[in-house]
């Protein structure tokens, strides 16, 4: 998965919209497929109740098959914010070819999707939220000596141990900590004149507001890493 995406922000009154530019790339070696996908926009609701939602289209490609996806994610709210439907998630599977439409999708993605078979109307489950989040461990440092200086893990690792304690002010000291350690990093670069640049990707930007940009791997295949999950 290639995931070259930047959120932009806007305030809205009630709420905080996010539209994340850019799109992700999921490659399937072994089926021999590519997907390109973009993402929908996050909304933050501050008033008159809090809540946070996906909003917006999505278009899911793969060249080789034709295949498209067709998603739209949807939240409603009744008066005053209480009842309605959120999280829906509603859409369609077509031969880009034919415009024929093979499946239909239904459901919301916090709960169960489903997806029909136009051919046959047999309805069958494609995700279960609560299935896939009982199913997810911790992940663990199999190589502690391989772990790099740059990991998130590491340098996020005594901000989230102390939130997990409720200690607050260590919370704060350890964030500030990670900022000006950043902010003595980007001083030194800047005085050696040198740049920023992944080590294994490598970015190009479409346009003059850097908010259209790709990436492609440096490498055919990513390097181990020291933090997996089982």
């Amino acid at each position: 998965m290639i995931w070259s995406q930047q959120p932009a922000p806007k305030f809205r009154g009630t709420s905080i919209e996010a539209e994340v530019h850019g799109k992700r790339v999921l490659k399937l070696r072994n089926h021999g497929e590519t997907y390109e996908m973009n993402c929908p926009r996050l909304s933050i609701r501050i008033l008159p109740f809090p809540g946070v939602s996906w909003v917006g289209n999505v278009n899911i490609l793969c060249k080789e098959t034709g295949l498209v996806a067709e998603l739209s994610y949807k939240s409603s709210f009744s008066f005053l914010g209480l009842g309605g439907n959120s999280k829906l998630v509603q859409g369609k599977i077509l031969d880009s070819s034919s415009f024929n439409v093979l499946y239909e999708i239904d459901g919301q993605w916090d709960r169960t999707v489903k997806v029909k078979d136009t051919n046959n109307g047999k309805v069958k489950v494609i995700y279960d939220a609560q299935k896939v989040i009982s199913g997810l461990k911790a992940p663990i440092v199999k190589d502690a000596e391989g772990v790099w200086e740059t990991e998130s893990a590491l340098i996020w690792g005594e901000l989230t141990q102390a939130i997990i304690s409720n200690d607050w002010e260590k919370a704060k000291e350890a964030k500030q900590g990670v900022e000006e350690r950043q902010k003595k990093m980007l001083r030194e670069r800047e005085g050696k004149g040198g740049s920023w640049s992944p080590k294994n990707f490598v970015v190009s930007y479409s346009n003059e507001s850097g908010l259209e940009c790709d990436c492609s791997p440096i490498n055919k295949w990513v390097p181990p890493a020291p933090i997996i999950a089982l």
